[in-house]
């Protein structure tokens, strides 16, 4: 079972609807449910994994709707917790040949208030548990920052497999160098982690990507994914014995494009799940993956992510929906 850790938030979408309705603005906001575990936790369990997800969620009637989802996509919610705080506001406008623009709301609100106390005892984590997925806006705030960072560090010394998903908001950072010096840290117990191309512009700017790669390598990460979107995506591993293998899968064409939310976070799903499915979840077998293992993987994830980026929003597709996807 593969667990995600982190922030549930509510994505409120932007909609044209200049001339559709009579006394109404042009331009509205729609809420769905969303973040980046809460979303690759559904990316998994739609892939028929087992997932769980881990978080406060409000009472109030956001809440339930961000619960309601996790059901009825088969996530776990035993773990997770209900809190009177308001939930994260998320609000995305999108639009054709541009990167999603967001506006975060999330002073005081359930997510960002995890405390070390919440969090599940060792002893209560389903005994299958083989990954722990964690990252995004979680990790630039607080107490959750910390709460999460110490969690992932005691766990990858009990030899858990960590997977890290920056997802990195610019405008949630208050201080670059410091946020810096504990992403060195996270890198250092992380055995997979997934960074997108714009991910890679803020941590190592002014790099390529297999010079960023290598760079998360010497970190102490094991093994280093970079999405490069309609380019597909690059992994490097670096074995225990310290050798280095590479792989590649290039992108999808997508006629057209919907929008891209939610592709990042269903490419982590589709690969974690892709490892899981095939026996491979384990510190062990990550860093005896072969080539053709890393491909495979690889090329699952980015037509699991192309799918969504014909979809509104972050809607993760089934195994037959990737398999009869044909762009």
């Amino acid at each position: 079972m593969i667990l995600c850790i982190g922030e549930a938030v509510i994505d409120m979408f932007h909609k044209n609807i200049r001339g559709k309705t009579i006394d109404c603005p042009d331009e509205v906001f729609y809420p769905l449910p969303g973040g980046c575990c809460y979303n690759t936790s559904i990316a998994i369990a739609r892939l028929g994994v087992q997932a769980a997800f881990f978080g406060r969620l409000s009472t109030n009637f956001f809440g339930d709707i961000q619960l309601r989802r996790l059901k009825e996509n088969n996530v776990r919610t035993d773990l997770l917790l209900r809190c009177d705080q308001n939930p994260i506001l998320a609000f995305i406008k999108t639009e054709e040949g541009r990167q999603p623009q967001y506006a975060f709301y999330d002073e005081g609100t359930v997510d960002r208030l995890l405390s070390a106390d919440e969090l599940p005892p060792s002893p209560a984590l389903p005994s299958d548990t083989t990954c722990i997925v964690f990252g995004s806006i979680s990790m630039a705030m607080e107490p959750i920052a910390t709460t999460i960072e110490n969690f992932i560090i005691k766990k990858a010394g009990d030899g858990m497999v960590i997977a890290f998903d920056p997802n990195i908001r610019p405008f949630m950072i208050k201080d670059r160098d410091a946020y810096m010096k504990r992403f060195k840290k996270w890198a250092d117990v992380c055995t997979i982690a997934k960074i997108s191309s714009e991910d890679f512009e803020y941590i190592f700017p002014g790099t390529n990507p297999e010079e960023a790669l290598r760079k998360m390598l010497d970190s102490g990460t094991k093994l280093a994914i970079v999405t490069l979107g309609p380019d597909g995506a690059i992994a490097m591993l670096k074995r225990d014995d310290g050798s280095i293998i590479k792989a590649s899968a290039g992108g999808v064409r997508i006629p057209k494009v919907a929008d891209t939310v939610g592709a990042g976070d269903t490419f982590m799903g589709a690969f974690l799940a892709r490892l899981e499915t095939g026996g491979k979840m384990s510190h062990n077998a990550v860093v005896s993956l072969d080539k053709n293992d890393l491909h495979d993987a690889l090329a699952f994830a980015n037509r699991a992510a192309a799918v969504v980026c014909t979809r509104n929003g972050a809607e993760p597709p089934t195994p037959e929906e990737i398999t009869a996807f044909l762009p």
